[in-house]
């Protein structure tokens, strides 16, 4: 799928997050596979906290102007807020349940997981990122590329 040149970094995020929540989503009952898996999506969250903050504050506030007169545009911000928070909710249950009385994370927790996550990186490249392309100005646009961390950037992007 074709993205304009500032979402570009972001998507290529999503690249390995997909990969990760497809096998994760596959999960097995054997205690090593539940460990790598929840390893794998837990780390990939929480490396893409510069990510969430980019489409909670930049992508959000540039599309909230057009939240009243444009129902697609609420639905939208109404799901990625969902999704975000649940993506964090279920993470911080998990490990909080782990902690307090020594239980291991179950198959189905990592299937979750990786459901949700990627669920919700298909939300983004089909319906967030188009919205995003639509009515954002050049200048915002930029402005989420400038945000993004320099990690994923390529050198040969020069904007």
């Amino acid at each position: 799928m074709k993205r304009t040149n500032q979402l570009q970094p972001l998507s290529r995020q999503h690249h390995l997050g997909l990969n990760l929540s497809r096998h994760a989503k596959e999960c097995t009952d054997e205690s090593a596979e539940i460990a790598k898996h929840w390893h794998h999506l837990t780390s990939y969250i929480s490396d893409m906290k510069a990510h969430f903050e980019i489409e909670d504050t930049l992508i959000a506030h540039a599309l909230a102007p057009y939240r009243a007169s444009h129902s697609d545009v609420a639905s939208v911000l109404d799901t990625l807020d969902g999704q975000h928070q649940q993506l964090y909710k279920l993470i911080d249950e998990t490990e909080r349940s782990q902690k307090s009385i020594d239980k291991e994370v179950t198959a189905a927790q990592v299937q979750a997981l990786g459901t949700l996550l990627y669920d919700h990186i298909r939300f983004e490249e089909r319906e967030l990122y188009p919205m995003v392309e639509k009515y954002l100005t050049e200048a915002e646009l930029d402005a989420v590329y400038t945000a993004s961390p320099d990690s994923i950037k390529r050198a040969d992007e020069n904007r």
